[in-house]
């Protein structure tokens, strides 16, 4: 459904009529994107130093200093400009590229040196290694603008800057995604004729790391272990697969774009009917930098998309975000999601972070006359019927809502913990250990109550109770059928609990996620638990929208509500509603839904629970046909396409507990009456359906 933000008019961007004939979803064509890539670059450059080298953008310092953000802010918003003038051939009626060929110049003279201009050195990554991030970004920007800027420099400043470059090459990277910043260094020097056996020694290191992280259907880990997120996106496909392209090695371009095109086979559903990408994992104030693996599909070829589906998902997510208050009045983009939000970013985020958004500029580099930009917009994916898609190898599990409604992603393999690393409660990171995610709701912040959790609760050292936390996951398995009817994902966790806590030995939890249409059957078995064990299942943390991201469809202003319903296990049917005054991306308080129960030994727990778009009635601009037909048909046929006979966030008649013991259960769905199975063994979990029984003549 096409979102028109209530807060539009503060957008600092100045941005042509919009066609909706042409682009019936978002209404943006290209002179949006190079207009929005225009309003960017000069808005943050406003914030240069006098030489140009270093942008100091308002706001706090990163972990790594005032320096290193000035440096963040050059080569971030270089990698727009690089974009924007390489995808118009050369024109820059702005002249950017001359600031940024000024820039260089004056960061390179001096490097390490404490006055207005000179770069800080690219050192080890523990050694405030930020300046290795932002060398590959200058390195790509360069090696796009190469006819228009490096072949127009003074030799003294190429090998001022090569010098710079070649600290990305000599110093250790951190064991992730930072190794290919080396290979796109070398990638780039080598493509101007300055390669030698150590830029080849490094695209070779990042491509054999790569090999590592690659662990089927598409995705990559972002270094050992199991952290699959948006660094798929912006980082582990769109690297190599443009180092490849750029230096004419078909073959890898062939092997590499093969994953990338398997990688948007689920990732295309992953953004939501407002344009919205999902919200999960670390570096999230790059916004939308999210739709990298999308632009880069269509750059390549390497994509099953139609280029009308492309754009509508490039552009609506772009716009989701310029139209919910990322940026502030002086057009600067916020640390944040929507506006600012603390609880969003890393200690590792400055001022100039959200500027690493320029890689969702990418699409810029897609000709003109390319079908991106020629053909009509169509209907995301995720604005079909509803839909499940199992990723096995990244143990997650995608729902869409249907018609444009709210997309989650059930997690049961990405947890983002170093495979060399124990497991420390304070370690814990919202943005990785809850049971599932979406594109309408955040993560409540580590101080509050835990969404879409299960917590084991044990009497603690001195009796008082304490709550676990989850941070390792070991994936049991996922599936789903051909048609997306419906899918289920399982995996096991070891409680922790806080340091100096109590130590349980033998405890762990299995956990199942089942879902079909708009609900989800939650089922845990908690083995090992002593006497007085407690268990408590939070549902999704809702509430009222940010100001200024509230949004109007065509039948009114739309938020999100979550229910929650008790199987079998638990204290009460009903939950109790607790709070979360720290709020979430999306809300500034919210409301989380929490169930609990004892458990003993073994003890088994299941709930539904369910996420949906509410619609508060009100005048709003119209919509185009296809939005308000999706519209229109959502509310009519999403309960029954989800297997409800009633409204979605009525749980009580949506299934019916047939059977449950300590290791398994069998629901039967209201809606058509089939029954599902789940059962777990030792290290085991299996999911069976099977079709309702034919009526007795």
């Amino acid at each position: 459904m096409t979102a028109t933000p209530a807060a539009a008019a503060h957008v600092p961007l100045r941005l042509p009529p919009e066609d909706r004939e042409f682009s019936p979803f978002t209404g943006w064509t290209r002179a949006h994107w190079e207009a929005t890539a225009d309003g960017l670059l000069t808005a943050a450059r406003r914030f240069a130093t006098p030489g140009g080298a270093l942008l100091d953008l308002p706001g706090r310092p990163s972990r790594t200093g005032v320096r290193s953000d000035g440096l963040e802010g050059y080569a971030r918003t270089f990698l727009a400009a690089a974009f924007r003038v390489a995808g118009a051939r050369g024109a820059d009626p702005h002249g950017f590229l001359q600031q940024y060929a000024d820039g260089l110049a004056a960061g390179t003279r001096t490097p390490g040196r404490d006055d207005a201009e000179s770069w800080p050195p690219v050192l080890d990554h523990t050694v405030y290694g930020q300046p290795m991030v932002e060398s590959a970004s200058v390195a790509l920007g360069l090696r796009l603008t190469r006819p228009w800027l490096w072949d127009r420099l003074d030799d003294a400043v190429r090998d001022r800057a090569e010098e710079w470059l070649r600290g990305a090459l000599r110093h250790v990277p951190a064991p992730n995604n930072w190794y290919l910043f080396p290979l796109t260094v070398g990638g780039f020097l080598e493509s101007v004729g300055r390669g030698d056996e150590t830029t080849r020694r490094a695209v070779r290191r990042g491509l054999e790391l790569l090999e590592g992280w690659y662990a089927g259907e598409g995705w990559y880990s972002d270094g050992d272990g199991r952290a699959f997120d948006h660094y798929n996106g912006w980082a582990l496909h769109l690297y190599p697969l443009l180092h490849a392209r750029l230096a004419g090695e078909s073959a890898e371009s062939e092997r590499l774009g093969a994953r990338l095109r398997a990688h948007l086979d689920g990732f295309a559903l992953l953004f939501d009917g407002n344009g919205a990408p999902l919200h999960f994992g670390r570096s999230l104030t790059y916004r939308f930098a999210a739709n990298s693996a999308v632009a880069l599909g269509a750059l390549t070829g390497h994509t099953p998309l139609g280029p009308g589906v492309s754009r509508r998902l490039l552009s609506g997510c772009t716009r989701y975000f310029l139209d919910r208050g990322a940026l502030g009045r002086d057009g600067v983009l916020t640390l944040g999601w929507h506006g600012p939000h603390e609880a969003t970013l890393q200690d590792y985020s400055g001022p100039a972070s959200p500027y690493w958004a320029s890689k969702g500029l990418l699409p810029l580099l897609v000709p003109e006359d390319d079908p991106l930009w020629t053909a009509r917009e169509e209907a995301a994916p995720s604005e079909g019927p509803p839909r499940a898609l199992a990723l096995p190898s990244a143990g997650l599990l995608i729902q869409t809502g249907g018609y444009g409604g709210p997309v989650r992603l059930h997690n049961h393999g990405s947890d983002h913990v170093p495979p060399h690393e124990g497991e420390s409660a304070h370690a814990e990171d919202p943005l990785y250990a809850r049971l599932a995610y979406s594109t309408r709701t955040g993560p409540t912040a580590s101080g509050n109550v835990p969404d879409n959790h299960l917590a084991v609760e044990v009497p603690g050292p001195h009796g008082t109770p304490v709550r676990s936390a989850r941070l390792r996951i070991r994936p049991l398995g996922a599936a789903s059928e051909p048609d997306g009817a419906w899918g289920w994902a399982a995996s096991w966790h070891t409680p922790v609990f806080p340091s100096g806590g109590p130590m349980v030995p033998g405890l762990r939890v299995q956990s199942v996620t089942y879902v079909r249409g708009g609900l989800e059957l939650r089922v845990h078995r908690v083995v090992g638990a002593p006497p007085g064990t407690r268990v408590r299942l939070t549902g999704w943390a809702t509430g009222e929208p940010e100001e200024g991201a509230a949004v109007e469809t065509a039948a009114g202003a739309e938020t999100t509500a979550g229910g929650l319903h008790g199987l079998y296990g638990w204290d009460e049917e009903t939950p109790v509603l607790l709070r979360a005054p720290q709020g979430t991306a999306f809300t500034r308080w919210a409301r989380v839904p929490a169930l609990t129960g004892d458990a003993e030994g073994t003890a088994l727990f299941a709930a539904l629970a369910t996420l949906t778009a509410r619609t508060v009635p009100g005048a709003a601009p119209p919509q185009p046909p296809e939005q308000a037909r999706a519209e229109r048909e959502s509310e009519a046929e999403a309960a029954t396409k989800a297997g409800a006979g009633a409204a979605l966030d009525d749980l009580s008649g949506a299934a019916r507990l047939l059977s449950a013991d300590a290791a398994s259960l069998a629901v039967r769905w209201s809606a058509d009456g089939t029954v599902t199975r789940v059962a777990f063994g030792a290290d085991t979990a299996e999911v069976t359906t099977s079709a309702a029984p034919p009526p007795t003549p």
